[in-house]
């Protein structure tokens, strides 16, 4: 095999790593980011419902007082009974005094339907505060981990820079930039292997999928020689 064809291989085998370590280089911080959005939401879950819970003992409270102002009105229409002068006036604080009790009792079922679902807020509230630390936990790990990788992909990249930066100086400077061209306009594959495709001995690009000419196919075979795609212009090689 030519030389610099060898190279040209190796070069690309680097590259293509170099590449899929890129991408998950830009991959792994969003993963991060979600891991503490999750558990962002989480806590502010258990904060809402906190936020219902205090604004339900407020609304109870407000209740209460209410509450306390009806039963001061009963007491003052209650005694008075004790005053009025007519069957008349009497029939009418009765009728008040009925309507007050309609309205304490009304005020009550709220009071206890708010006291119910403090009762529940409660439950939900240690539920979801267990909740919590299960995925505080778990977010630690799963962030710890995602670091440690990214440490370490960030790591294997600089190495294979640097096998590389070594790579390219074995090849000339021009063939270097027609190399680096391809790379960048061709999807990031440079260098294409030719694929078998039939039993009479025809091949294809692996990087276009495009059938070689049999004399192309011949030359590719021999590989003595540098020999381009004659679709897409990336350079060829031959696996026996």
């Amino acid at each position: 095999m030519d030389q610099q064809l060898q190279v040209l291989i190796d070069l690309q085998a680097l590259d293509t790593k170099i590449a899929a370590l890129e991408a998950e280089l830009a991959r792994l911080p969003g993963q991060i980011e979600a891991v503490q959005a999750a558990v962002a939401q989480a806590r502010d879950g258990v904060q809402t419902l906190k936020g219902r819970l205090d604004q339900n003992k407020k609304d109870t409270r407000a209740k209460e007082k209410d509450l306390e102002v009806c039963q001061v009105k009963r007491q003052k229409s209650e005694a008075r009974l004790y005053e009025v002068k007519t069957n008349k006036e009497y029939s009418a604080v009765l009728a008040e005094i009925e309507e007050i009790k309609q309205e304490k009792a009304k005020m009550e079922e709220e009071i206890l339907a708010l006291m119910e679902i403090q009762e529940q807020l409660a439950v939900e509230i240690r539920d979801a505060e267990v909740s919590l630390k299960t995925r505080e936990a778990q977010g630690q790990q799963e962030e710890a981990q995602t670091r440690a990788r990214l440490a370490a992909v960030e790591v294997e990249v600089t190495g294979l820079r640097g096998e590389r930066q070594s790579l390219s100086r074995e090849l000339p400077k021009d063939l270097l930039a027609d190399y680096e061209k391809l790379l960048k306009n061709r999807g990031g594959l440079a260098v294409a292997q030719v694929l078998p495709v039939d039993v009479d001995g025809g091949g294809i690009c692996a990087g276009c999928r495009m059938t070689l000419t049999p004399q192309r196919l011949q030359e590719v075979k021999q590989q003595s020689a540098l020999l381009n795609c004659e679709s897409c212009g990336r350079f060829l090689y031959w696996l026996p």
